[in-house]
């Protein structure tokens, strides 16, 4: 299997902890049942436990489903902790996360640069 994902239509985070002892049948029934998404469709689901120091990522690829798993060496991902919420991530987003930043990060330059240089 070897897809881009950074093709994918979209990319959701389940904020908060989830059970990390589901595999894709538990998953799939969560995005389903507590979130109403349809886990067949063209999307990333990305779940993480209590210790944000792992996380899933669910996929169906058209014939089945992927189901990739990560658990860092060191350090923590800044995992959203609101429980009840299903977010939307972009790819920026996404990179972020991933790399143990927040995915609200602020604007680094908030004036044009246009007449400076």
């Amino acid at each position: 299997m070897k897809t881009d994902f950074t093709k994918v239509k979209n990319i959701y985070i389940v904020c908060g902890r989830t059970d990390m002892r589901k595999g894709i049948d538990g998953l799939a029934a969560l995005v389903q049942d507590s979130f109403e998404l349809d886990p067949y469709s063209d999307a990333i689901f990305l779940f993480s436990g209590t210790s944000r120091d792992r996380y899933k990522c669910l996929y169906f690829d058209g014939d089945g489903f992927a189901l990739l798993y990560k658990r860092l060496d060191q350090g923590r991902l800044q995992w959203p902790k609101n429980e009840q919420q299903v977010r939307n991530l972009s790819q920026q987003e996404l990179r972020w996360l991933l790399e143990g930043l927040s995915i609200q990060q602020p604007k680094a330059i908030t004036k044009s640069l246009k007449g400076i240089f």
